[in-house]
């Protein structure tokens, strides 16, 4: 519902810019990055704006939005499915996003286990038996740990040309802000919740004493949800309908981390390979006096370490060898590389996953690669 109000036309006395809407949705992505919620719902979430910038934030792994007309969602929805970028480099964190049809004068247990739930310019739409119910069910039901209300302040009306009455004809009322702070402190109250106002959209210089165009009340819950009191009185029913779901690739599925490890391995395996591949072939040739002698390929005769010195430098399993037409690199060198480290965690995970991915030494401590192949590239 947040882009019915055209702040566009309004440029006689006050123009915004950024455009209000999207102050609006800056305030939340800052509230985000403050408190880092992982669970966030957008309750009248229309086209889905605020819920694809939210997508994008790291710390957030489910997002879930509600709208009373199904078909404005609908209309944007599929900007909130993964991109092919999103599986050939898929998140360390897991993601999903949905979508439900229906009003928030209703309890549904899809809602619940919310860090932050947002109502941007929604609660002026509410019919006066939703509104009613509006504090129960956010507040009182789903029982998130922030709330935030933002709304018109119908004192900052004067200053926006061609409003008559209300910004919007869907309205069904606009407050000032005695009215919205009062609703706010009595709703705060009553289900232990302390509340700060603020806003965005500045008023002109002069006349500071409207106060914002958008008036917001940011909700914090007092004291945390015990068990008990989060069962109690939860309908097992559901009230809305999901019109859509989305489910991210993430480093947490192990199909899709043993690909990024496999992937990440050989890279790291390449790299180290032709640094020494590239080393040798150096020595050899200040080894070699006479120039008209150099070779223009690598040859496995030229190997700089013996037998016996390679299976010393197996022993302690940092230093890549060449041993005949193979070149050796250890899996604790290949593990020593940061994001081989992040992604796997342990050298265990590690060997379990790219096991029968990797081709790797008899006893599994190396990965193995042909020379000839280097031969082939040079």
């Amino acid at each position: 519902m947040d882009k019915n109000f055209q702040e566009e036309q309004y440029t006689g006395i006050v123009k915004f810019i950024p455009p209000l809407y999207e102050q609006r949705y800056q305030f939340i992505k800052d509230l985000v990055g403050k408190y880092k919620p992982k669970k966030v719902a957008d309750l009248g979430c229309a086209d889905c704006t605020l819920l694809w910038m939210l997508k994008f934030c790291s710390c957030i792994e489910v997002l879930a939005g509600l709208d009373v007309c199904a078909s404005v969602m609908k209309e944007k929805m599929h900007r909130l499915s993964p991109l092919p970028g999103d599986y050939l480099q898929p998140a360390e964190r897991s993601l999903t996003v949905t979508l439900h049809h229906g009003s928030v004068a209703h309890k549904d247990p899809c809602m619940l286990g919310f860090d932050l739930v947002t109502c941007i310019e929604l609660i002026e739409h509410l019919e006066q038996s939703e509104l009613k119910k509006f504090p129960e069910v956010v507040f009182g039901f789903m029982a998130p740990s922030i709330v935030v209300i933002s709304t018109p302040n119908s004192e900052f009306n004067p200053l926006l040309p061609g409003v008559m009455l209300f910004r919007h004809p869907d309205h069904k009322f606009e407050w000032n802000r005695a009215q919205f702070q009062s609703w706010a402190l009595e709703t705060a109250r009553r289900y232990d919740y302390s509340v700060e106002f603020t806003g965005v959209g500045h008023p002109p210089a002069g006349m500071e004493n409207v106060g914002f165009c958008t008036q917001i009340g940011v909700f914090v819950r007092k004291y945390p949800q015990t068990s008990e009191s989060a069962q109690s009185g939860k309908p097992t029913e559901a009230a809305y309908k999901t019109v859509f779901k989305a489910v991210y690739p993430s480093l947490k599925d192990e199909k899709y981390l043993q690909n990024a490890v496999v992937s990440e391995v050989i890279f790291t395996a390449q790299i180290i390979k032709r640094s020494l591949m590239d080393r040798l072939m150096l020595e050899h040739e200040e080894y070699n006096d006479d120039p008209t002698e150099k070779k223009c390929k690598f040859q496995p005769s030229f190997n700089c370490l013996s037998e016996d010195l390679g299976k010393l430098v197996v022993e302690k399993s940092m230093e890549p060898f060449v041993n005949g037409n193979v070149v050796y690199i250890p899996l604790t060198t290949i593990f020593s590389f940061p994001k081989v480290n992040r992604l796997c965690g342990t050298f265990e995970k590690l060997h379990k996953l790219i096991a029968g991915k990797v081709t790797l030494s008899s006893d599994g401590s190396a990965v193995m690669f042909n020379t000839e192949h280097e031969n082939e590239e040079n």
